[in-house]
């Protein structure tokens, strides 16, 4: 997610502050090893059911999924312009927590390159002091990609090519997206959780009376517990079908909605989308009717 990008979020969220791939003996070569068709079609036809483990499905994901599958879409990509001034990009990398950042000249279909917040630190501090500032300077390449690319050809191309990000340009030449090698990863091993994450267990953090910051898999029945309120006694709403606060979310949108986006309860709470992907909700800013500011 910017990369996550917008940058998981890419993703915001979500890229490596290395751009040096990993070595032959390790994670990713152990996985383009078994992106042979052999091993991926016996997968398929070994398989119990249609049902597949985890691993398994993971694999397939490789050659079955394409880039527009995973990618950030255009309007969540957190990036900034040749012309941004020092302190410009100092708040753009903190308010995003990305560590890599698209650059642009005019729009967003016309990229330069990005920034690498590790440059930005090592030439400048981390406070953007130094010598005279010009990103251009500091631009590093980006990897272009079509979206009908298969993600097991990005991983691939991504680790020959040392890239950890890449655009996504649409038939016309114009930009449709961001991916990061995480979210690839996660597409055969699940979800990759940083720091920035919640501790295993807990669920739910109390921003301020009325306000929490919770994770999509929230329990339903243990967040109505903690705010004395139910979710679930409403028309709009089907208990039976759901059981997460992201579930709750996409029933009430009738969609995944979008990082930034508010998603209003029929009972008053207010739901603020502040990391998604294309697939998912992954967190929320919930604030209870009557008691936010």
């Amino acid at each position: 997610m910017g990369d996550t990008d917008g940058s998981s979020g890419a993703a915001q969220s979500a890229q490596s502050d290395s751009d040096t791939p990993t070595q032959s003996g390790g994670f990713l070569a152990r996985v383009m090893g078994a992106l042979s068709p052999t091993e991926t079609k016996d997968a398929i036809s070994n398989a119990p059911s249609t049902r597949l483990g985890g691993a398994e499905h993971g694999m397939i994901n490789l050659r079955r999924m394409r880039v527009e599958d995973v990618a950030i879409p255009k309007a969540d990509i957190v990036s900034v312009a040749c012309s941004v001034s020092r302190d410009g990009l100092v708040q753009v990398f903190k308010d995003s927590g990305l560590t890599r950042l698209p650059v642009y000249d005019g729009t967003l279909d016309n990229p330069v390159g990005f920034v690498h917040l590790k440059d930005f630190a090592l030439q400048f501090g981390f406070n953007g002091g130094g010598p005279e500032f010009d990103v251009q300077a500091m631009l590093r390449p980006l990897l272009f990609v079509p979206p009908s690319m298969t993600i097991g050809v990005l991983l691939t191309k991504m680790q020959a090519e040392r890239r950890h990000m890449a655009l996504v340009i649409d038939e016309y030449g114009g930009t449709d997206g961001l991916v990061t090698i995480e979210d690839l990863i996660e597409q055969v091993i699940g979800e990759i959780e940083d720091e920035h994450d919640q501790d295993e267990g807990l669920f739910w953090a109390e921003e301020k009376p009325g306000s929490y910051i919770a994770v999509a898999k929230t329990p339903l029945d243990e967040f109505e517990a903690e705010i004395g309120q139910s979710l679930t006694d409403h028309d709009e709403v089907d208990e039976e079908e759901i059981d997460t606060l992201g579930g709750l979310v996409v029933m009430l949108s009738g969609r995944v909605p979008t990082r930034g986006e508010v998603v209003q309860h029929p009972d008053g709470p207010e739901f603020e989308v502040i990391d998604a992907d294309p697939r998912r909700v992954k967190r929320l800013r919930v604030t209870l009717s009557g008691k936010s500011g």
